[in-house]
């Protein structure tokens, strides 16, 4: 089994300082990379001086998440690829549970880790947690987080489960399956890519799983945080692309006309707040959402599943029956 670490980074110097170091102590058993996109910080050079078994890969331009890993990955050899935020810090013997699910079960072929605060390290972190999941209008939410509230890690999701998505901060995949699904959509450009890449996957009959004995700690929100309106853009617009390219037919029309009438809802809430650069964020989505509509109808596959994990709103359950944690969703129904 070979399998390559990939780091994505641009202008991180201070990331590859603080967490480089963990990632190269506790993953002997992997090659690690380091995909560049185009920093004009001293990344390389420090890699390089302190670093020098890493191998570097340097991408023309910053080309986001999704084509920054579509075209990196064009250049690593290995079965398994572990795609690594460069904000995260790796605990000892975090490979060796994902390796062993990749061989135990072979329609596996997208892994996540458990996901914990690196701030606060007993609390879940927001972009994972302990596996992701969508509710039946394509909101993303996950077990450990729902919304904005994150639960304390109390060992309530210590398990082996198969999930929806797993998060893009630590992403395991076969990289056959990464290269037969065309990789990421790289017109995503960041948020939600890896959401749509499990989706296709699922769509294709495999499985994604979260494995609780692989830990890792993210730092979160260090390329875009979140109050950024710019990171509020490309999830509302991306979210309806994805829903475009892979929601069952006879259901597609019906959730993405409910999904734009709660993103205006979301909108209106921002503009209440103060909060006017949020809501033309998801005006633009909106826009750009149009623009791109009958391009991303064309790259539907030929099998949209007709189930997935879509029990009922996760808006309603958080906001209306005031459920902010993920045991709590299916009980009392």
């Amino acid at each position: 089994m070979k399998i390559a670490i990939v780091i994505l980074n641009w202008n991180g110097i201070l990331l590859l300082e603080k967490f480089l170091p963990s990632i190269v102590k506790y993953s002997q058993e992997a090659s690690i990379y380091v995909a560049d996109n185009a920093s004009t910080d001293d990344s390389i050079s420090y890699i390089k001086t302190f670093f020098p078994a890493i191998n570097i890969i340097r991408n023309e331009s910053n080309l986001g998440f999704a084509g920054g890993y579509n075209e990196a990955l064009k250049n690593v050899d290995a079965e398994f690829y572990a795609l690594v935020n460069s904000d995260i810090e790796v605990t000892e013997n975090w490979l060796k549970p994902i390796l062993v699910t990749f061989v135990n079960e072979p329609r596996t072929v997208i892994i996540q880790p458990k996901i914990l605060d690196y701030k606060n390290k007993d609390y879940f972190e927001y972009a994972g947690a302990a596996g992701g999941f969508i509710d039946q209008y394509g909101y993303p939410y996950c077990r450990g987080r729902i919304f904005e509230t994150l639960e304390k890690d109390e060992g309530q999701y210590n398990d082996n489960l198969t999930i929806f998505w797993a998060s893009g901060a630590c992403f395991f995949i076969r990289s056959e399956i990464f290269k037969q699904l065309n990789g990421f959509d790289g017109e995503f450009f960041a948020h939600q890519e890896e959401i749509d890449l499990c989706w296709r996957a699922i769509n294709e009959g495999y499985n994604i799983k979260y494995n609780s004995k692989s830990i890792v700690y993210h730092v979160g929100g260090a390329t875009l945080q979140q109050g950024n309106p710019t990171k509020t853009f490309l999830n509302f617009r991306n979210s309806l692309l994805m829903l475009t390219k892979n929601l069952p037919k006879n259901k597609l029309l019906k959730i993405i006309l409910a999904r734009m009438i709660l993103d205006g809802v979301a909108a209106f809430q921002f503009l209440i707040k103060g909060k006017p650069s949020h809501f033309l964020a998801i005006l633009k989505a909106h826009g750009s959402f149009y623009g791109f509509f009958k391009k991303y109808y064309k790259k539907r596959t030929k099998v949209q599943i007709s189930k997935y994990y879509n029990v009922e709103s996760i808006v309603y359950s958080y906001y209306i029956r005031k459920i902010t944690v993920f045991n709590e969703l299916f009980r009392n129904r």
